[in-house]
């Protein structure tokens, strides 16, 4: 098979879309797995470790905003932010643009941990291989970024 720069007609393009989405459920359980299996031994869940990435990615945020930009309801977020306070990994500051919904930011601890994870993640991704280029990627990307905007329409509830 060969790649041409043009545009693929919408039917192709369905059908080899469909091939991306074949990969990408499998891909995404190993990975969820292979995260799980990491994480047991931090005693962390994958709900809490993705809120202590978000926050390490983005600083102090809402409970609100931290379920809109992960797509999952914000009373599972609250139950994620709420493991992590009572393991002192996360804290309550205030929030000046709203009284009632207070922001959420790492601790030191918080810091640490999420710092270790991503650590021991980024080195197990080192060995993906495949000699794979910044523009393999960034097409990657941009096919899973307009794949997921084509599912905008969709609630996360």
């Amino acid at each position: 098979m060969t790649a041409s720069g043009a545009p693929l007609p919408p039917d192709t393009l369905g059908r080899r879309l469909t091939e991306v989405y074949d990969l990408v459920g499998p891909l995404y359980r190993r990975a969820q797995r292979s995260v799980e299996h990491g994480l047991t031994r931090d005693g962390l869940s994958v709900g809490v470790r993705a809120v202590l990435t978000l926050l390490r990615r983005n600083g102090p945020m809402t409970v609100p905003q931290m379920g809109r930009a992960q797509e999952i309801s914000r009373q599972f977020v609250q139950r994620m932010v709420n493991e992590a306070a009572d393991a002192a990994l996360v804290e309550s500051i205030p929030n000046p643009a709203h009284r009632r919904s207070s922001l959420i930011r790492l601790t030191a601890a918080g810091e640490e941990r999420i710092d270790s994870v991503l650590d021991r993640e980024h080195a197990l991704l080192r060995q993906v291989g495949g000699d794979l280029t910044e523009a393999d990627v960034a097409t990657c990307l941009r096919v899973l970024g307009a794949m997921l905007h084509s599912l905008d329409h969709v609630d996360a509830d």
